[in-house]
C-alpha cells in the first residue's frame, strides 16, 4: 500500500543534483504544494524534465526562477521569460524537445525499451549528434529514454492503493511520468479510502511510492 507523508516530508527524498520529472502542461495539472516545499529548502542543480518551464509565477517556473534548475528537458520555453533570460547568461542548460519525441523518450524508459525510432527531427538541429537509423528503407532517429530518478506528478482523484485517475487534460505527462522514475510521489486532491473503479484508473498503484494528500481543495 502506497505510503502518505505530507508535502515537507516528500523533499526528504531530493538531492543536489538529481534528475527529476514535474507533471503538468503550463499551468495545468502541476503538483503545486511539494513544489511549494522545494523552494522552502537548499536543494538545487536539478535536471528537470517536462512538458516545458510553465510561467514565472507557477510550479515548475518558480523552480527556475529560484535557481534550482540546471538544465531543462522540454518542448518549449516561450512561456518563461526568465528561462531564456537564463539560457542567454548561460546560467541554465536547455535540451529542447519535440513534444510527441519528448513523451515517447519517457513512456520508452518506463518500458523498458532501448529508445524509440522516429522521423522527426531528421536532416535538422535536432539531429546533430545522434544515430540514424533505416529500417525498410525510411531513415529514423534513434531516440534514447529519458528516466529519472525522482516523478513529482499531480492526480485529480487517487485511493489508498495509489490508484491514481485524472479530470480532463490534467492527465498530460502526469499519465507517462510514475512508469519512469525511481521514486514516485504524487500530489492527490481528492483521495479515497475505497478503491477507485477499475473502469476509471489511468495510473495503477504499484507505480506510485508516496502520496501528499493536496492541501487546498478545487481541481486543477
Amino acid at each position: 500500500m502506497v505510503k502518505f507523508i505530507t508535502a515537507e516530508e516528500a523533499t526528504h527524498f531530493f538531492k543536489n543534483g538529481q534528475i527529476i520529472m514535474v507533471g503538468g502542461f503550463l499551468n495545468c495539472g502541476n503538483p503545486q504544494e511539494v513544489i511549494a516545499e522545494i523552494l522552502k529548502t537548499n536543494l538545487k542543480d536539478f535536471t528537470l524534465i517536462a512538458n516545458d518551464t510553465s510561467t514565472p509565477e507557477d510550479s515548475r517556473g518558480k523552480l527556475v526562477v529560484a535557481h534550482k534548475i540546471k538544465k531543462a528537458i522540454v518542448s518549449h520555453i516561450g512561456t518563461n521569460p526568465e528561462t531564456v533570460r537564463q539560457y542567454n547568461t548561460k546560467e541554465i542548460e536547455i535540451d529542447l524537445q519535440p513534444q510527441g519525441t519528448l513523451a515517447e523518450r519517457i513512456r520508452a524508459a518506463g518500458a523498458g525499451l532501448g529508445g524509440i525510432l522516429t522521423p522527426v527531427g531528421l536532416n535538422t538541429d535536432v539531429a546533430n549528434n545522434k544515430t540514424v537509423i533505416s529500417v525498410e528503407n525510411k531513415d529514423y532517429l534513434l531516440e534514447t529514454p529519458l528516466k529519472a530518478d525522482i516523478a513529482i506528478v499531480y492526480a485529480t482523484y487517487a485511493d489508498k492503493f495509489g490508484n491514481l485517475a485524472f479530470h480532463g487534460s490534467t492527465k498530460n505527462f502526469n499519465v507517462l511520468m510514475p512508469m519512469a522514475a525511481d521514486v514516485v510521489i504524487v500530489e492527490a486532491e481528492h483521495i479515497s479510502e475505497q478503491a477507485l473503479s477499475p473502469d476509471n484508473i489511468v495510473v495503477p498503484g504499484i507505480f506510485v511510492d508516496y502520496m501528499v494528500k493536496k492541501e487546498k481543495d478545487g481541481i486543477d
